[in-house]
């Protein structure tokens, strides 16, 4: 398998998307889906056809050629994780390991305090240990 998705893994505001666009490959980013489908940073409703336009938007990439893509997600839980598994490429994880004051304070800094309950939120929702991936 020559295809591979690197997967950033880590709290909002933790510099995964800084990363992202420092890396010379084609990125998928969920929160530019959502802008894009209704406008706004989250609508629960419409997390289902998100994520279906993201993994189709990774497939059609690989099928476009690329061999390398980034999936520019937070990816806090196995299941977010496993999501991503597929014959058509092999995944790879990156992890962001920010401590949560250091994301809360970024998010205070870029004016995006409304990210402030999600960070804790997500910082409480934690499965993984980042030294195991």
């Amino acid at each position: 398998m020559n295809n591979i998705l690197l997967m950033t893994v880590g709290l909002p505001r933790s510099g995964k998307s800084t990363w992202s666009r420092k890396q010379d490959c084609p990125i998928v980013n969920p929160d530019s889906i959502r802008l894009a489908i209704h406008g706004q940073a989250f609508i629960e409703d419409a997390e289902p056809i998100v994520w279906t336009i993201a993994k189709y938007m990774v497939k059609a990439l690989f099928i476009a050629g690329h061999n390398k893509v980034v999936l520019d997600a937070t990816s806090i839980s196995k299941i977010a994780r496993e999501f991503w598994i597929n014959d058509m490429w092999e995944c790879r994880y990156i992890p962001f390991v920010v401590p949560k004051s250091t994301c809360i304070e970024r998010a205070k800094t870029s004016n995006r305090e409304d990210l402030i309950p999600i960070i804790e939120r997500m910082d409480e929702e934690l499965d993984f240990d980042f030294r195991k991936l």
